[in-house]
């Protein structure tokens, strides 16, 4: 009689592995990595003997450590297979495992901001991302938790505070809040996969991750409206070494790629390159615009200076002097 529950548990635990599978191999597909094929799960088995229930945990101990975070980062941010049930099935899955390494704990820190995301109400505020919120969002996949911050992840919230207050990526970057977050996860070591300390984390990544976005489109849009202010002021290259572009980079290009970025920046969170090179170029722009104001200004101080200087019978200027104040921006280079 007392087998009857046990059953229910392997009858369970072996649904949600069909639906990993069906997970697992369209990733594989995407990214053309090499599964090997577990046979009862790939044929549909529905009550299948212990043994192969052994045989598709230790398939999926095997796999997951073929399947990068970033992977599964970028599969589940594209694909519509990423459903609750799906996210909370790959939670339980890490969660359960007997030994976590540091590429479980990027999964499940990644899972758990995912899941929450998808489960929280729409139009949620900042103020209202409390931990009593999350920890009662999570509750499905990380159980009840009733204590509040556990101690020595307050610091957690001053790095949200201090994200809060940075004014672009550049400034983020600078004050080293991810890299911060990123250490003190990692500092948790096997603590990390305490309840209290994943809602901790997964508040803290949840509310990073919208300031990072935040400030990510405003650098966008600000790079999008400056490059339209230079063209207008007869800018058609700028100089982007700085940004690991070319020297003369053209301005059409620029607003083509920034476009392209606004698309492909929706699912990342990082400090990574292709971020670091959009910090860079709005530094580039900006100075440019003020590089293109200061010419402007030069240029209407030196033809006002000229005209009084005819008014007063002053010697004419010579060759370089007019070509100085020839009207026109030359390109920025």
């Amino acid at each position: 009689m007392n087998s009857s529950p046990h059953l229910a548990e392997l009858a369970a635990e072996w649904r949600h592995s069909q639906l990993l599978y069906s997970l697992y191999a369209a990733l594989a597909r995407e990214f053309v990595i090499e599964l090997p094929p577990c046979g009862d799960l790939e044929s549909g088995v529905e009550a299948p003997p212990r043994e192969s229930i052994e045989q598709a945990r230790q398939w999926f101990l095997d796999v997951d450590e073929r399947i990068h975070v970033h992977q599964l980062r970028q599969f589940l941010q594209t694909t519509p297979l990423n459903t609750e049930e799906a996210l909370r099935n790959l939670l339980i899955h890490h969660l359960h495992k007997k030994q976590h390494s540091e590429a479980d704990r990027d999964k499940v820190d990644f899972l758990l901001v995912q899941y929450f995301s998808q489960c929280a109400t729409a139009g949620l505020q900042d103020a209202d991302v409390d931990f009593q919120y999350v920890a009662q969002v999570l509750e499905p996949v990380l159980g009840p938790v009733d204590a509040g911050i556990p101690e020595g992840l307050v610091l957690a919230d001053q790095l949200i505070e201090e994200a809060g207050v940075c004014k672009d990526l550049n400034e983020l970057f600078t004050s080293q809040v991810l890299e911060k977050g990123r250490k003190l996860k990692a500092s948790r070591a096997d603590d990390y996969f305490e309840p209290g300390a994943m809602v901790a984390f997964a508040r803290f990544s949840f509310l990073m991750r919208r300031i990072f976005f935040r400030l990510m489109h405003q650098d966008l849009n600000g790079i999008l409206d400056g490059l339209r202010e230079l063209e207008s002021r007869g800018v058609t290259s700028l100089d982007c070494r700085r940004a690991q572009f070319s020297g003369e980079e053209p301005v059409a290009r620029l607003r083509m790629i920034c476009q392209s970025w606004k698309v492909m920046f929706q699912a990342e969170y990082s400090s990574g390159q292709p971020i670091r090179m959009l910090a860079d170029l709005r530094a580039v722009v900006e100075t440019a615009l003020t590089r293109s104001v200061s010419k402007i200004s030069a240029s209407t101080s030196r033809s006002r200076t000229a005209a009084a200087g005819v008014g007063g019978n002053s010697f004419p200027a010579s060759e370089e002097e007019e070509n100085a104040t020839s009207p026109g921006l030359p390109s920025e280079s």
